[in-house]
Formats: structure tokens, C-alpha cells, sequence
């Protein structure tokens, strides 16, 4: 009964800033590690952003400086903070999660329907 739902995205002028959240629900004990992904038109699903179990971060090249991956393990919501977007920026972005349900010893992946972002002027 877990869900990943994405919100956020939209339509934004070149240099500009959004916000994604990735919210999660059902019988959660937390989030233990998540990724923000993207895939454009023509292109493969890339690695946006990851977020470890350990808290550590990582984030592709083309992102560096300009994106920041968050989590709020009390909302149950992971973050993806954009900056000084570009239009190579437009593509729908998906959360990924890495989630521990409630009396459950393991953890499984879940991934959100996506949200579309477009730069451009």
C-alpha cells in the first residue's frame, strides 16, 4: 500500500527555481534512501540526484552546484531543490524510494508517476 506521489514541477523561465516533492504513504516506518530521476524525450532515464541511507549525497555532473537532494524522515518526503534551471533541465522527473514498511525487516524500491518540468522562455 505504498505510494510515491511527485508534485512541483511545471513550467519556469530559464535561471529559475522549483522545488520537487516526493511524498510518501501507507504503512511507513521510513524512508531509508532515495533518488530523483529524469527522462526526456528521446533520451534514457538518468540519475538525477541519490540521497544514501547514511545521509551522504550525490548528484550528476550536469547538476552540480544547482540541484539539492533533502529528506524530511517526519513528513516522509523526499526533496529535489532546483536552481538557476536550464532548458536541458525539461523532463519529467521521478522519486525513487527505498522503503521500510512498518513490521517489516526488509526494504523495497518504489517509484512515483513523475512529474513534468519545462524550461523555457
Amino acid at each position: 500500500q505504498v505510494q510515491l506521489v511527485e508534485s512541483g514541477g511545471g513550467l519556469v523561465q530559464p535561471g529559475g527555481s522549483l522545488r520537487l516533492s516526493c511524498v510518501a504513504s501507507g504503512s511507513i516506518f521510513r524512508i531509508n534512501a532515495a533518488s530523483w530521476y529524469r527522462q526526456a524525450p528521446g533520451k534514457e532515464r538518468e540519475l538525477v540526484a541519490a540521497l544514501t541511507t547514511g545521509g551522504s549525497t550525490n548528484y550528476a555532473g550536469f547538476v552540480k552546484g544547482r540541484f539539492t537532494i533533502s529528506k524530511d524522515n517526519a513528513k516522509n518526503t523526499v526533496y529535489l531543490q532546483m536552481d538557476n534551471l536550464k532548458p536541458e533541465d525539461t523532463a519529467v522527473y521521478y522519486c525513487k524510494g527505498r522503503i521500510q514498511r512498518a513490521a517489516s525487516w526488509s526494504s523495497n524500491d518504489y517509484w512515483g508517476q513523475g512529474t513534468q518540468v519545462a524550461v523555457s522562455s
